[in-house]
């Protein structure tokens, strides 16, 4: 098949690359010249406008937007008047479900289908496959199936689960059509928020092992500090490289999440090149959005996102009027950091 791509970042380039690996066409778009310019020197056609990206695709057109959530609607408004019935849009971006429905909708007396494709597997998704959760009919998302199939890691990507009947179950190839306009980003938001919890779990585990030594250290003993109740159970020095190098090995919490920080651990034993202002791009805060609106308890999820807006100091002016509190009730000072 022959497909479009609109924007060539961390993963739009390794998607057309993967495509390309297995046979299909694509044409390359994205607002750097430099960046259609490299993909044209892989062989690639390259498309500097989207006039140009539109006129280099057949009839049925697919066309592949890959951009930032925010950007989104301002490629459409420029791209939809340049297509034609029949033609097929996907949002592989992390954008936000409730507008993946108003924009199929929107699309549907200009007769153009809109499908919306949660996309994991970031960089590494051209060697490994990306995992692809699908919203849209069951028409279009059929007719683009030979794509899914080229993107998706595939059955062998991992064991099978037991008792499955021998024929292959869905989601079992590494894509899954899990209903309407909206179901796709909606599952991937919901991915997205358990990555938060998982990674927030792992970092705080981590952080413990790295203070188990703090029994060696020297503590201060005035009213305003907590002593160390037992100051000799906490001797420990950990490599914390070495731990997450066992853990990937039979541990029940092995995972490709703990496999990437001890790469990060052996490139950067003290994760020195890291201030720990953690970002979040949105998906976090959706689904905490949808736990509230559908009453489904998400502590973990709602924790793990709090926690990264206080690594940006989003808490100091809290914490600065938790020590005025104890400074009026209490006259206890604030103990500087050293």
């Amino acid at each position: 098949m022959q497909v479009g791509m609109i924007g060539l970042g961390r993963m739009g380039a390794n998607l057309l690359r993967r495509l390309a690996t297995d046979g299909h066409d694509g044409v390359a778009n994205d607002v750097h010249a430099d960046a259609v310019e490299a993909m044209r020197d892989e062989g690639f056609v390259g498309a500097d406008t989207l006039p140009e990206l539109v006129a280099a695709l057949s009839a049925p057109r697919v066309i592949w937007i890959m951009v930032p959530a925010a950007v989104v609607e301002h490629v459409l408004d420029e791209l939809v008047p340049l297509l034609d019935p029949g033609d097929i849009v996907i949002d592989g971006g992390n954008s936000n479900y409730r507008d993946a429905i108003g924009r199929a909708e929107a699309l549907v007396p200009e007769g153009i289908e809109f499908v919306d494709i949660g996309t994991s597997g970031g960089v590494y998704g051209l060697e490994r496959g990306f995992c692809l959760m699908v919203g849209g009919t069951d028409e279009v998302v059929n007719h683009l199936s030979p794509l899914l199939d080229s993107l998706a890691p595939g059955v062998h990507s991992a064991e099978r689960t037991d008792d499955l009947p021998e024929t292959l179950v869905p989601g079992e190839v590494g894509w899954l059509h899990c209903g309407p306009a909206g179901a796709g980003h909606f599952v991937k938001m919901v991915h997205n928020g358990i990555e938060y919890g998982m990674m927030a779990a792992l970092a705080e585990g981590l952080g413990i092992l790295d203070a188990a030594g703090m029994g060696r250290d020297d503590h201060p003993a005035d009213a305003e500090t907590a002593p160390l109740t037992d100051r000799f159970a906490y001797q420990y020095d950990y490599d914390l490289a070495a731990i997450t190098q066992v853990w990937r090995r039979g541990s029940v919490i092995s995972s490709w999440l703990v496999d990437l920080t001890a790469h990060a651990l052996a490139v950067d034993p003290d994760l020195a090149g890291f201030e720990g202002r953690v970002s979040d791009s949105g998906e976090g805060r959706w689904t905490v959005h949808a736990a509230v609106d559908l009453g489904v308890p998400a502590q973990t999820i709602t924790a793990s996102l709090f926690a990264r807006f206080a690594s940006r100091d989003r808490d100091a002016y809290a914490n600065r009027a938790l020590s005025a509190m104890r400074s009026e009730f209490g006259g206890h000072q604030e103990q500087q950091t050293t």
